[in-house]
């Protein structure tokens, strides 16, 4: 289990495998100057979270594991797609190579 640190305090649990495609999503999007919203589930609540990402503010990706997990393509081009959309990234399963 990992965690994505934003700003001044907020840390946020994701497995490793979940977070290595988050890393590659929300920076690929920071990289290019492109501010969004980033929402997922709070398995303990039931709730859901929504943070607005900006390159202005700090953000780490601590990972538990000592190896970067095998990329998924689909899942990338999935989360892609809905960081660039109007809702904004949200974190969704990951799809299996079946989906195609």
């Amino acid at each position: 289990m990992g965690n994505l640190l934003y700003g001044l305090g907020l840390e946020i649990p994701f497995e490793d495998r979940a977070l290595a495609h988050l890393q590659l999503v929300i920076t690929a999007k920071l990289r290019r100057g492109e501010s969004f919203v980033f929402s997922w589930r709070d398995e303990a609540s039931g709730g859901r979270n929504t943070i607005w990402l900006d390159r202005a503010v700090p953000l780490q990706f601590s990972y538990d594991g000592g190896k970067m997990p095998a990329i998924n393509r689909l899942w990338i081009d999935e989360l892609a797609v809905s960081a660039s959309s109007a809702q904004g990234l949200f974190l969704t399963p990951e799809p299996s190579p079946d989906d195609r």
